[in-house]
C-alpha cells in the first residue's frame, strides 16, 4: 500500500508514510485503488500535508478532502486533476 522503494526513490522530497487512521479511511471508502492509482508525488504530498496538521479537526478536515477528492477523481489539492490514460 506504500510505494515501492523505485518510487520512492524518485521523489526528492521527504517520504510522508501512511499512518493507520489514513489506511483504514481509505479502506473503509473503497478508495485504496483510487489511491494508488494517484502518482507518488501525490500521494506522499496527500500523507504530509494530513500528517503536519496540528489540531484534530484539521486533520480530520484535511483527510476528508483528500477521500472526497479521490472519490471524485478530478481534483488533487483542490486543483483540477486529469489522471493519464
Amino acid at each position: 500500500m506504500d510505494m515501492d522503494k523505485e518510487q520512492a526513490s524518485r521523489l526528492k522530497r521527504p517520504i510522508h508514510p501512511m499512518p493507520e487512521f489514513v489506511l483504514e479511511a481509505l479502506l473503509a471508502r473503497g478508495l485504496m485503488d483510487a489511491y494508488e492509482a494517484r502518482p507518488p508525488y501525490q500521494e506522499n504530498d496527500y500523507m504530509g500535508w494530513i500528517t503536519r496538521a496540528k489540531r484534530e479537526q484539521t486533520i480530520q478536515k484535511r483527510l476528508n478532502q483528500m477521500l472526497d477528492e479521490l472519490e471524485k477523481g478530478d481534483k488533487y489539492m483542490k486543483m483540477d486533476y486529469r489522471p493519464k490514460k
